[in-house]
């Protein structure tokens, strides 16, 4: 039971760590945060196993993991409050090319990374050209061009 215990509080952890720590895709990581996410990984098995190594013990907190995390999205499917809560909302980063400042230090981005995705996705090189730049929940970077 102790597992379970652990395996729980451990996800409710790391659940609002990554809430915190904000969005970003998985094309966006660096090389520094996959090895930290790497020493994560290495902090969050210790801790979950406590002194206990065993085979058994392992996968009672693999399945205690998962089944967290079947639970949450399940929630996630029945109400909205969850949803919001657990995975955010889109945030507008910049409305009619001009940047939202506070949206986008809140987010950690810069313009420079909204213009990166402009170029990518809608071939827009200025941000008189952006009607809307949204972060997704995903970490992604939706752009709606200006209408020509």
């Amino acid at each position: 039971m102790e597992s379970v215990l652990r395996a729980g509080a451990l996800y409710l952890v790391l659940l609002v760590l990554f809430r915190i720590t904000g969005r970003r895709s998985l094309r966006e990581t660096t090389p520094f945060d996959l090895v930290l996410l790497l020493v994560v990984g290495e902090a969050t098995q210790q801790a979950l196993l406590g002194e206990d190594f065993s085979m058994a013990n392992a996968v009672v907190v693999i399945v205690t993991l998962l089944l967290i995390d079947i639970g949450l999205s399940l929630l996630k499917q029945r109400s909205a409050t969850a949803e919001r809560v657990l995975d955010g909302v889109p945030t507008i980063l910049v409305h009619d090319g001009r940047p939202i400042e506070d949206h986008l230090r809140r987010s950690r981005i810069d313009v420079n990374d909204v213009l990166e995705a402009a170029r990518e996705r809608q071939g827009l090189t200025r941000l008189e050209e952006i009607r809307y730049a949204v972060l997704e929940t995903d970490g992604t970077i939706t752009i709606v061009p200006v209408d020509r």
